[in-house]
């Protein structure tokens, strides 16, 4: 584990935090692979029967570190080296068995909430608002959300959410079916806690293998592999080029 992300295990559930407030939990390559390596690990844990996802601070996640995109975009050998690999996380969540649940508080972007699509229940915070603005990034959905949050939402509100960038706060959140449940934030971590206790105190084989008959992990991972072409292509335009000075100058972009 990195120190940007926390692992605890107790009462069958392991937690991963989310552990980079000053940052807004940006994700850093280290932060991707420690997520990984947590999902992966408890499918081969007898001890752990579910998965809860929380993070420190205001923010649930601000989506990838930029820096890291922008990296890429400059052709920097080890960055574009380490994104060729592709991202360990979708690959973990896309395979996953083990019941995954998350507690949403304050605001989720891109990746933040497309991940939450792979997640089996979701708890946000009355103030969380979820976001998936690649295309103002000049990049593309990811996370197999391509085919997940049309299915999920229908697809005008989905292309409203990937092409204008709409946000989506957490009443709509729960009546669109994207979280179970919007509580207030200092309840938030206790009433995913309890759910993801009450998975793990379900029987671990049943509980997996309907969680199972309910994905098409093959599809997944066929739809993330086509969408990260695109995404890596996208990666390296000038559109992206532009999209991110603009970001960093907090200015509109000029692409057309």
């Amino acid at each position: 584990m990195t120190d940007h992300v926390r692992s605890e295990k107790s009462n069958g559930v392991l937690t991963l935090t989310m552990n980079r407030p000053e940052k807004k939990n940006a994700l850093t390559r280290a932060m991707y692979q420690a997520l990984a390596d947590g999902i992966d690990g408890a499918e081969h844990d007898a001890d752990v029967r579910c998965v809860l996802i929380q993070a420190e601070g205001d923010t649930f996640t601000a989506g990838n570190d930029l820096s890291d995109f922008a990296a890429v975009n400059k052709g920097e050998p080890a960055a574009d080296q380490a994104r060729s690999r592709g991202n360990p996380l979708l690959i973990a969540l896309a395979r996953a068995r083990t019941p995954i649940v998350a507690a949403v508080n304050g605001r989720a972007v891109g990746i933040g909430t497309t991940m939450l699509l792979h997640c089996d229940l979701v708890f946000v915070s009355d103030e969380a608002r979820l976001t998936t603005p690649f295309v103002n990034l000049a990049l593309v959905p990811e996370a197999a959300s391509s085919l997940l949050l049309p299915a999920r939402i229908g697809h005008a509100r989905a292309f409203a959410m990937f092409v204008l960038g709409e946000a989506v706060d957490a009443k709509s959140a729960v009546e669109w079916g994207l979280a179970n449940a919007a509580v207030p934030a200092g309840e938030l971590r206790a009433r995913a806690r309890a759910a993801a206790e009450a998975v793990a105190a379900r029987p671990a084989s049943a509980t997996g293998i309907t969680k199972s008959l309910m994905r098409d992990p093959a599809a997944l991972a066929e739809r993330m592999e086509i969408e990260g072409v695109h995404f890596a292509a996208q990666l390296k335009s000038a559109e992206a080029r532009e999209a991110f000075a603009a970001f960093a100058e907090k200015r509109r972009t000029s692409n057309k």
